[in-house]
């Protein structure tokens, strides 16, 4: 099973972190310091850290978070969304034109923020418009209205009547729930999961999903071309997102087991015991090449 480790300095091999953000470097209201002590560490002797991450803002949203948070400049090279990738398919046309948005008002940089290559492409095609549910050709969902109150059951109204219509989803976070402090919240992949299960059709651009990865190999390569598969690590804590887009993309793994798992692992959430780990991974059938406590 996954070989558990104390620190990521016991790694040296890979050369490149496509590393999660949220649970792992932060949590939501805080930094981590041991993480980004071991971001800055790694990167000081030559590695190359690329934040991947399923927030449906662009990386300019995300990159005005961390600071303020505590996670200086110094602990990352670039930063990859979710929000990206799926920006890039909304503007092909992925949902239509007329689009009408399932989400909190926060997010309308996704609409608005548009740089480099999608400003470029923006300019090229039709714009995109956001429209009541009755004149959409499509959804596009970066959570929901109100996080802090709602659920997917709230909306199934919604669903059942986009449903009727045929309108596909896209999905502009396929995580499900994300821990803000002590408070769990859900995001837009539990209202795509909703829709899925009644027989809608959910289009999906974060981890684990195919997507995103392609754009961080993007990114990557612009750093240096030269760092393959073979020396790169997915880090994260999400099973069926980080650990499972590792297995998808042939990179290994590095398994945060104190986010959004921790209650399975012990009292212990920095020391994850291992039998315990042993017996979830063998109920989630997934297998991370390696596990730690917490990022450090």
């Amino acid at each position: 099973m996954a070989r558990i480790v104390n620190s990521l300095a016991e790694l040296p091999q890979y050369r490149a972190l496509l590393c999660d953000i949220w649970g792992c470097v932060h949590n939501g209201l805080a930094a981590f310091p041991e993480a980004v002590a071991a971001l800055q560490a790694y990167r000081a002797k030559g590695g190359r850290v690329i934040l991947v991450t399923n927030s449906p803002r662009p990386a300019s949203g995300v990159v005005a978070q961390l600071a303020p948070l505590g996670v200086p400049r110094d602990a990352w090279d670039d930063i990859v969304t979710s929000g990206d990738a799926a920006q890039f398919a909304m503007l092909n046309g992925a949902v239509g034109r007329r689009v009408y948005h399932i989400g909190a008002s926060k997010d309308a940089t996704f609409f608005e923020e548009l740089t480099g290559d999608l400003a470029d492409l923006a300019a090229r095609v039709e714009p995109i418009t956001r429209v009541p549910l009755d004149q959409a050709e499509g959804i596009v969902c970066t959570g929901l209205f109100d996080e802090m109150s709602e659920t997917p059951d709230d909306y199934s109204e919604i669903l059942a009547e986009a449903h009727a219509r045929g309108l596909k989803l896209l999905c502009a976070n396929p995580d499900i729930e994300v821990d803000i402090g002590d408070r769990r919240e859900f995001c837009a992949g539990a209202i795509a999961q909703a829709y899925d299960r009644m027989g809608g059709t959910s289009l999906y651009f974060g981890k684990p999903h195919n997507p995103i990865y392609a754009l961080a190999r993007h990114r990557l390569a612009a750093l240096d071309a030269s760092i393959g598969n073979d020396e790169t690590l997915c880090i994260g804590d999400g099973i069926l997102t980080d650990v499972q887009g590792g297995v998808n993309e042939g990179i290994a793994s590095l398994f945060i087991t104190s986010g959004l798992a921790a209650s399975h692992f012990g009292d212990d959430t920095a020391n994850p015991d291992a039998d315990l780990l042993d017996r979830w991974l063998i109920e989630q059938s997934l297998n991370p090449t390696y596990a730690i406590g917490n990022l450090r």
